[in-house]
């Protein structure tokens, strides 16, 4: 392995060439991704989002990963058992070792799963595991507190870092396993994973280049050996960087492209049906008015979901009045969109509020398709019950920040559960927050039922699928009745590629393309 590979603390610093696409053809060296944002930062637990999930497989790698059918699949985790209904044990892959130079060691995963329950966006995820233990170099036991039907999805969620590379000193003498929310941390600008690819250069916004891992175990897969990433936000110039050969592989194209797209020479689509619920949060700690779930009410009703998929998305998302899709657990199929300007001005008037008031809305520009024009739609349609909004929107790495400071009044939030299971969108959207165990962790206008989180946490320690599937459609019901998050439909995603780019067994309905097993043509 060469120096540059094995020299990777400093890549934050390195300057980069503007933001001007490459002018090169792709080959099986060199893939250009144009996504429509950049990772938020290098620590891979700092920060749960899709964009991050994202870049933990390329420079990490997990215990065990989805297939396109909703299976597992082993990676650094070849075996697992069920030893009793509270302890699994796992047998880690062999000669694995970090971009360091580090051997992978039962030891580091221990590690990783401490610091996930000490993050605090994930730690509410991981409040099951009671405890992680090393039985040998290669075998670990994960322990959870009460019997857990989704430890094997929540092993989705952990990519083993390098123990031995975060742990000591900064010569600022801080601490580099610390997560620190949106700063400056050793780990958000230092990275050794098992993955295929190293980051050799970033800057946010900018880019980030990315080399094949010389020593990565998996030899039986994709055959790029250089990412250059560079985030485009505005769809239309995402979509022409494309189909003007600038990069060779775009992520969520917008709905009023893809005719455009499909109909391209040399350019391949590939279309999916998407579990991410794309919605609004209240925040009753600014806004009075949200405590009462009248209120709540009436802003769900006000807002015409059907008319935002048929025409904003142009048919590309599905109208939602729940979090879950169909085929997840708690999917209720009772549940469905209540557009009624009537009925919302009813109910703002038995609450008080016919003359209405102003709220503050933040929204991104650039991480959900067509985002901001539907912030700007969702607007103009509570106008008519008096609720008059004043928008911002912004780009992601600047979203996220004041979005974990809930200083306006209402936000839009995207979620897909990575468990691939209903209470994961309860835990972190909706339940009371509790900074301890981190739930509500993105339950950004502090909505509390305590009986739905009660059900909720009953259903995560009930082994019996059906009685734990009619639980979760319960708490769908009492969220829905209550109004606690304001859904409007389930993203559908479309990637798509130059045509000697085979991008469609890398992509999947999880919203994570695996580009280390991607196959450039000769």
């Amino acid at each position: 392995m060469s120096f540059k590979k094995t020299m990777l603390a400093s890549v934050i610093g390195a300057t980069l060439a503007g933001t001007a696409l490459l002018p090169m053809a792709a080959s099986a060296e060199t893939l250009r991704v144009g996504y429509a944002a950049d990772p938020e930062t290098l620590d891979i637990h700092e920060q749960l989002s899709g964009g991050m999930l994202r870049f933990s497989h390329l420079s990490f790698d997990p215990l065990v990963r989805w297939t396109k059918n909703f299976e597992f699949e082993p990676r650094l985790a070849t075996e697992w058992e069920q030893v009793d209904e509270t302890t699994m044990r796992m047998s880690l892959r062999e000669g694995v070792t970090f971009h360091s130079g580090n051997p992978l060691t039962a030891e580091d995963v221990v590690w990783t799963i401490e610091r996930l329950k000490e993050s605090p966006d994930y730690r509410a995820i991981f409040e099951p595991v009671e405890s992680a233990e090393a039985i040998d170099d290669h075998t670990i036991e994960i322990k959870t507190s009460e019997p857990y039907p989704l430890l094997l999805n929540l092993a989705t969620y952990i990519f083993p870092m390098d123990r031995a590379f975060y742990t000591g000193e900064t010569d600022d003498g801080d601490d580099k396993s610390e997560i620190v929310k949106a700063g400056n941390s050793y780990a958000s600008r230092h990275v050794s994973g098992t993955g295929p690819f190293i980051v050799t250069e970033r800057r946010q916004g900018v880019r980030v280049d990315f080399e094949r891992f010389d020593d990565y175990w998996d030899t039986d897969t994709g055959n790029v050996d250089r990412i250059v990433l560079t985030p485009i936000a505005e769809n239309a110039s995402r979509v022409a960087a494309l189909l003007s050969g600038g990069v060779d592989f775009i992520d969520a194209v917008p709905p009023n492209d893809l005719e455009r797209v499909r109909e391209a020479d040399d350019v391949n689509l590939v279309e999916i049906n998407g579990t991410r619920i794309i919605g609004f949060q209240l925040n009753e700690e600014r806004v009075e008015a949200f405590q009462d779930p009248r209120v709540r009410q009436a802003v769900a009703y006000a807002i015409n979901q059907e008319g935002i998929a048929d025409r904003l998305m142009r048919g590309f998302a599905t109208p939602a009045a729940q979090f879950s899709p169909e085929g997840y657990s708690g999917h209720n199929p009772d549940l469905t969109p209540r557009y009624d300007v009537e009925r919302a001005q009813e109910l703002m008037a038995e609450a008080g509020y016919a003359d209405g008031f102003t709220i503050d809305m933040i929204a991104p520009n650039n991480r959900y398709v067509n985002d901001a024009q539907i912030a700007q739609a969702v607007s103009n349609m509570l106008a008519r019950i008096n609720i008059d909004v004043n928008l911002r929107t912004m780009p992601l790495a600047q979203y996220w920040p004041e979005y974990d400071t809930r200083q306006s009044d209402a936000a839009m939030i995207g979620w897909h559960a990575d468990t691939e299971d209903s209470a994961n969108f309860f835990q972190y959207l909706t339940f009371c927050i509790d900074e301890q165990t981190g739930a509500g962790q993105y339950n950004y206008g502090s909505y509390c039922n305590e009986e739905i989180d009660a059900l909720v946490t009953a259903a995560d320690s009930e082994t019996d699928l059906e009685k734990r599937n009619a639980m979760l459609r319960e708490a769908e019901a009492m969220l829905y009745e209550d109004a606690g998050y304001i859904p409007l439909h389930w993203q559908n995603l479309a990637y798509a590629a130059r045509e000697d780019v085979d991008i469609e067994p890398v992509v999947n309905a999880i919203d994570f393309p695996y580009l280390g097993d991607l196959v450039i043509s000769e």
